[in-house]
């Protein structure tokens, strides 16, 4: 790909997206497009969000895990949203992170071919926390509830659970409890603490640690495992350029290779990604990061044989998921332009956006489908169940 495409791409990409609610300011993204961004020292740069979805990438560099050659030495770059990590790596300031899979699918439909899937980084890990007061679901009409992005994994189940209990979610509105409407706001998840500790919002969806933060600050309690509503569900994906692929596969190799690597030191020691993760990645205190890892089975889950309150780490991407995800996003209320969705074939939306063959060569060199839980014919049934919560 050369540069002037690059640059069209990304100038016609980021204001697409930030005309669509999901960016920062459309001026502020063009103004970024337009430089060159390209790593010219050829070592991958890699950014994350400060939660512990980010925890393969973490804890691949802690363990030195990513080939010198082909990741950067330095500490991965640390983002504070959403927002902000998507527009770094539109603009290439870094490489490869750990990107919502909803939003790595805009991505794709907005800019084309230049971005692609490597591999799953995380499945669960998210969940609905609600102030003390707040018992069942009906509570939440005419209260305000805080989302991480639009398009999020965390978004889309909470309305299919708002949904199944006659709650209707809206934005720009105010909610009302005789409508039986919530009200959904964008939020950065470091902000989602302070705003239920003071009352500002009736509850949060979002990745951990920040339930587990309300949970031991006595200021909240989690209500719903988004993993007890879809089993396993994918909620960020590695993500990367695909002139990566392209051009330096072996590089791209190295990259899933380490991050397998991390997924498989992970589920054999938590407690001890937990303390790594606390010690200079993670801005979250340790118990909340502990626990996070390793939440005990809860009295309270509808589908305990699920395991949905456990963070699991497996990088196989199923194309029944991606299926699956593209149909509810069609569901989905969101701030902003949805006519990407109606450039998207369901049959071949999969395809498009991921590339498997990498993560099928790591998952041989670390024990195989079996070494992560995963069925040996890589397939799987979606389970979705939003209908039996109070």
């Amino acid at each position: 790909m050369s540069t002037a495409v690059s640059r069209r791409a990304l100038l016609t990409g980021t204001a697409a997206l930030a005309a669509a609610g999901g960016l920062a300011v459309a001026a502020d993204l063009v103004h970024a497009a337009a430089t060159d961004r390209t790593n010219t020292s050829g070592r991958l740069r890699i950014g994350y969000l400060p939660i512990t979805d980010a925890a393969p990438l973490l804890i691949a560099h802690a363990a030195g895990l990513y080939p010198p050659d082909v990741v950067s030495a330095a500490k991965p770059v640390l983002f504070r949203s959403w927002a902000s990590l998507a527009e770094a790596f539109v603009t290439r300031q870094v490489d490869a992170v750990h990107m919502l899979m909803p939003t790595a699918i805009q991505l794709r439909a907005v800019l084309g071919s230049r971005v692609r899937i490597l591999a799953w980084n995380h499945t669960n890990g998210s969940a609905l926390t609600v102030a003390p007061h707040i018992g069942g679901l009906d509570q939440l009409a005419g209260a305000q509830v805080a989302i991480p992005f639009w398009w999020s994994i965390h978004n889309i189940i909470l309305q299919q659970l708002l949904r199944a209990h006659g709650l209707k979610p809206v934005v720009r509105q105010g909610a009302s409890r005789a409508a039986r409407t919530v009200e959904l706001v964008v939020m950065s998840p470091s902000d989602m603490v302070p705003a239920l500790a003071n009352r500002s919002i009736a509850g949060y969806v979002v990745a951990d640690p920040f339930n587990a933060m309300a949970q031991l600050r006595r200021i909240g309690r989690i209500h719903t495992f988004l993993g007890d509503v879809w089993r396993d569900h994918a909620c960020c994906v590695v993500l990367a350029h695909a002139d990566l692929l392209e051009h330096r596969p072996r590089a791209a190799q190295g990259l899933v290779e380490a991050i397998v690597g991390a997924q498989r030191r992970i589920n054999a020691d938590r407690a001890a990604a937990a303390t790594t993760l606390a010690h200079g990645y993670l801005p979250q205190p340790a118990p909340a990061i502990h626990t996070a890892l390793s939440y005990p089975v809860s009295p309270g889950l509808t589908h305990p044989q699920w395991r949905p309150q456990q963070l699991g780490f497996q990088p196989f991407p199923f194309p029944s998921f991606t299926r699956r995800l593209v149909e509810a996003m069609g569901d989905t209320v969101v701030d902003g332009d949805r006519r990407f969705l109606d450039r998207l074939d369901l049959d071949r939306v999969h395809a498009d956006l991921v590339d498997d063959s990498f993560v099928r060569s790591a998952l041989t060199g670390h024990g195989g489908p079996a070494a992560f839980g995963l069925p040996a014919d890589l397939t799987r049934i979606e389970q979705v169940d939003c209908d039996d919560r109070a």
